[in-house]
């Protein structure tokens, strides 16, 4: 079941995941779920929009693995983010919908 949460800032949901105990940082892991997708579901999403700045846009996914690992993915919208990660679960978020 996915949750959509708005927080503020995308920080204080990254604060509020931690204390669920979403604490893997699948940033640093993405290909572990693009190579293995259907080991993952998201189960939060919260989405931020910048005020002002477009580029400040960002989604933060709750992601928890079959195996009961809980993390989170930071998808940004510059230039200089992971958009094939972003892209991917974004998919993944469509699919299990």
């Amino acid at each position: 079941m996915r949750r959509m949460y708005h927080y503020a800032t995308v920080s204080k949901a990254l604060d509020q995941l931690n204390e669920k105990g979403f604490t893997c940082d699948f940033n640093r892991n993405a290909d572990l779920i693009k190579k293995n997708p259907e080991k993952f579901e998201i189960v939060h999403v919260y989405r931020y929009e910048g005020e002002s700045d477009p580029a400040d846009e960002a989604v933060v996914y709750g992601i928890r693995s079959v195996s009961g690992k809980k993390g989170v993915y930071v998808a940004g919208f510059s230039a200089d983010s992971d958009q094939e990660t972003a892209q991917f679960l974004f998919q993944l978020s469509i699919k299990g919908r």
